[in-house]
């Protein structure tokens, strides 16, 4: 079957399912860092998309965020993040996601995000563009930081390591968004809402299906200290090309 319109099929099955388990008991949990959290409806996403995955490409490697890991026998990895926002989708805030990206020979190949609340799909496959709901999208025409919306993100922990870079993009941009979801994040820069994404400390299933999207979708996308990006490093910056270098600037703060 098709990488990407597998992928496109299970991030709207997923996506219904955590759409039914709203107003549900949630099992509500907290990981290792404050404003970490899980859910039932992230394990039982999870646990739909591993099943669906190992029994259409029984060869491939899956890296999912809630624990599932399994090594395959081929050189292809599907990357997922069942629920990307788990804290916004436990308070009822509308903006999470799932996130599905395959990756084959270290290639990222095809990528998938789904907002069920918005039911949108974002859908990229390399060297063909990037589309929602079909229909082709680009990055914004935004030629600078001060005309921005620009956007970042980080768990309460963590704002002393990313306070300077925030309150830089606050007195430069236009405005500046924390949304709380990565992968939607991304999405949203590849379709022109951002004009730029920053965040630090991630995970390649927070990114590696967003930052196919923005690229395909004529974006850039780097490493924040300028450095190429690399799914398994812990930072990125992704724009519409046009501000990144100044972006760049911006995030080069003390």
């Amino acid at each position: 079957m098709d990488p990407l319109a597998l992928a496109s099929d299970l991030a709207r099955e997923a996506g219904a399912l955590l759409l039914e388990h709203r107003g549900t008991a949630l099992d509500i949990r907290e990981k290792a860092q404050r404003g970490d959290l899980v859910t039932a409806a992230d394990r039982a996403s999870e646990a739909l998309i591993a099943a669906r995955l190992r029994a259409a490409f029984p060869r491939s490697s899956i890296l999912g965020e809630e624990g599932t890991a399994h090594r395959g026998e081929s050189d292809e990895r599907w990357i997922v993040d069942p629920l990307d926002g788990t804290t916004n989708y436990a308070h009822g805030y509308p903006l999470y996601c799932v996130s599905i990206a395959y990756e084959r020979g270290g290639e990222m190949l095809a990528g998938v995000v789904y907002a069920p609340e918005l039911d949108e799909l974002y859908a990229a496959q390399r060297g063909s563009g990037a589309a929602c709901n079909g229909e082709r999208i680009v990055v914004s025409a935004t030629g600078r930081v001060a005309d921005a919306l620009v956007c970042t993100g980080f768990m309460p922990a963590g704002y002393e390591r990313n306070a300077a870079a925030f309150a830089a993009l606050s007195r430069r941009a236009q405005a500046v968004r924390r949304d709380g979801a990565a992968a939607l994040d991304l999405a949203f820069t590849a379709i022109g809402r951002f004009d730029a994404f920053w965040e630090f400390d991630l995970h390649p299933w927070d990114v590696a299906a967003g930052a196919l999207l923005v690229r395909e979708a004529g974006g850039a996308v780097s490493a924040i200290d300028g450095s190429p990006f690399d799914v398994e490093r812990p930072s990125v910056l992704a724009t519409n090309g046009l501000v990144h270098r100044e972006m760049l600037a911006s995030l080069s703060v003390p």
